[in-house]
């Protein structure tokens, strides 16, 4: 069986590097569509000065706002771009503007002028709101904690208050229990009176992020979210020394799971259904992606019937913006660099959302190069899914408060470089001629140090 070998450590003493990241390949078309999604992605970046403080563009590009969603969606490719700041600041102001007058939802969006976007709010009574948004908030705090290392996102009061009232009087309120799915009300916490022409009155909670469905009682996606923020609430809750909670919060978050898995699987037709109406129909549409966002399928034959349907479907942008990734995750290396070029096409409609790039930026980053990072343990994973002989490289790539210089020469080598201040652990990851995966124990690196690693 291959090993792999440490081959060299030696302090380089070079001062961590303040560039902005950047990625170079002898995949050349990949590299452009890269440096094409960073440049798009920086331009989204909001110059200091407004109101609302640090931020960066996060919804439909001429409201100058961002929304809980594509933040959620976007906060990690922000991170590796340099936007802490912005990240610290966009959701601190969604965990703060929870509220009992808005059934516990927060801001859907807030504009350049820090005020609840206009486009979506009237007053605490009258907004449009889609409900994954307080789970989808949830873990992409706890995903932002895990690349970073700020504390804030577990001990800050307003984020523990958003999370504990979202894990309880917002499941509560909206009639979300497991039990409760298929059975709630059409519109709970509906305005009275309500009107239903009145987009304000019919969207104050919206159970899916798919907003064409008409008469909708339940998205498979919102329970995906539910599963997904419980989850990584649990995640919190131990790393703050409540291991009791934590464990009754996954038993919670595993109800949901076993809920889509009961419930949602058709199998007649090999597929997840993805919504259920007020007229008890299910039905099939958008949804199936986040099942993959949000990693809530186990079942090894579904989650490849799911994959394999995703890549026959002609989805809107941002659903393929979430792709890449997942794809790469999920061992469809070919599939993933097709879609990650085809979105950087200038043919491609709609490539300019801002979720596009900040997703091929993660894409390529947690993706391909298969960088993970997790600061409980202060270790960095990487394993480059790819099956070609490329040479890849990210040079000031931003971790747990330092800078990292990754190298993979092909799947059997690859080297690293901590060009910051900060030590940390490295577990290399590379693959035999097989396909297999071999891990190499934990290395520490101080800083200025380099270590080659190869099969």
């Amino acid at each position: 069986m291959p090993r792999l070998l440490l081959l060299a450590i030696y302090a380089c003493f070079t001062m961590p590097s303040n560039a902005q990241v950047s990625f170079h390949s002898s995949d050349t078309a990949l590299s452009n569509a890269f440096s094409w999604a960073k440049d798009m992605a920086l331009r989204y970046k909001a110059p200091p000065g407004d109101p609302v403080g640090p931020w960066y563009e996060s919804a439909l590009p001429p409201r100058d706002a961002f929304c809980m969603r594509d933040v959620s969606h976007q906060c990690i490719g922000a991170e590796i771009l340099g936007m802490h700041p912005e990240n610290r600041n966009m959701l601190t102001l969604f965990a703060s503007a929870i509220s009992a007058s808005k059934d516990w939802c927060s801001f859907w969006e807030i504009d350049k002028a820090n005020r609840p976007s206009p486009s979506d709010y009237r007053n605490d009574r009258e907004f449009w709101y889609n409900l994954n948004a307080n789970f989808d908030v949830m873990d992409a705090c706890w995903r932002t904690y895990l690349w970073t290392g700020d504390s804030l996102y577990l001990n800050a009061p307003a984020f523990r208050n958003f999370y504990d009232r979202t894990a309880h009087e917002y499941i509560e309120k909206w009639t979300l229990q497991p039990d409760s799915l298929l059975l709630r009300p059409a519109y709970p916490n509906a305005p009275v009176p309500f009107h239903i022409e009145d987009a304000f009155h019919r969207c104050r909670g919206l159970p899916s992020y798919s907003e064409g469905i008409p008469n909708l009682k339940m998205g498979v996606d919102l329970v995906g979210a539910l599963y997904r923020g419980l989850t990584s609430y649990a995640a919190i809750l131990a790393a703050n020394g409540h291991s009791t909670a934590a464990a009754r919060c996954i038993m919670k978050a595993r109800a949901y799971q076993i809920h889509i898995e009961s419930y949602w699987w058709d199998e007649k037709a090999l597929l997840y259904r993805t919504h259920y109406t007020n007229d008890h129909q299910f039905g099939k549409a958008e949804g199936e992606t986040f099942l993959l966002w949000f990693d809530v399928l186990q079942n090894a034959m579904r989650k490849k019937r799911t994959i394999e349907h995703l890549l026959s479907m002609d989805l809107n942008v941002e659903n393929l913006s979430y792709l890449p990734l997942q794809y790469y995750r999920s061992g469809y290396e070919k599939e993933a660099r097709t879609l990650i070029l085809r979105l950087a096409s200038p043919t491609m409609q709609r490539r300019e959302y801002p979720e596009v790039s900040y997703g091929m930026v993660e894409a390529v980053v947690q993706g391909l190069m298969g960088v993970e990072v997790d600061a409980r343990t202060r270790t960095v994973s990487s394993c480059y899914r790819s099956s070609d002989s490329a040479t890849a490289e990210l040079i000031d790539l931003p971790v747990l408060n330092t800078t990292i210089t990754l190298t993979h020469f092909g799947s059997g080598r690859t080297s690293l470089i901590n060009t910051g201040n900060h030590s940390f652990k490295w577990r290399a990851k590379l693959k035999n001629g097989q396909g297999r995966v071999i891990s190499l124990k934990e290395v520490t690196i101080a800083p200025g140090q380099k270590i080659n690693v190869k099969l």
